[in-house]
């Protein structure tokens, strides 16, 4: 059974009216703070992350659907996820941070570098171009494979088999 509170914010979400934040806040930012701090024990990044999830839910709000979950349900999943988002994002900040000084790059003779490897965007163009965009977005543009679905407008399990197919379309190119 859904709430009368549930459905007033439902509405207001639906007008885009602002007012529907607050009442969320209100009603639901103690259960979504401790849904983030299961996940995230710092209070001050707890406190980001939870801001950062209002922020989503009020972006996202023409995207929830009622037939298809609760709100909690919805709000929980943002939260949750936007939590996890921020461990990733803290874990590749500080455990792949370049030392310049310390880095080989600039040091790489000529015998060292994989001479096969470096025509690879020669070799990109003999597959098929499905192919050829999404190794492009994901390699040579930088994208995760989520910003690649989106830009492109193509659904995430695409993304993923295209890459795949893709990566085993190269190998029988180096790997013959």
């Amino acid at each position: 059974m859904i709430s009368s509170l549930e459905i007033q914010i439902v509405s207001l979400l639906e007008q885009g009216d602002k007012k529907a934040i607050s009442i969320l806040y209100d009603n639901y930012s103690d259960a979504l703070y401790g849904v983030i701090k299961k996940i995230i024990s710092d209070d001050d990044t707890a406190q980001d992350v939870l801001q950062e999830s209002f922020v989503k839910i009020w972006r996202y709000s023409d995207k929830y659907d009622s037939s298809k979950a609760k709100l909690f349900t919805w709000l929980y999943r943002i939260a949750y996820n936007t939590a996890i988002d921020k461990v990733r994002s803290l874990k590749n900040k500080d455990g792949n941070e370049v030392q310049i000084d310390k880095s080989s790059v600039y040091k790489i003779s000529a015998g060292e570098l994989n001479e096969d490897v470096l025509d690879i965007q020669k070799h990109l163009k003999s597959i098929d171009e499905k192919y050829q965009i999404v190794i492009n977005a994901l390699f040579f543009e930088g994208m995760t494979q989520q910003e690649a679905s989106e830009e492109l407008d193509i659904p995430l399990g695409t993304i993923k088999s295209r890459l795949k197919i893709g990566l085993r379309e190269l190998k029988k190119i180096y790997n013959p």
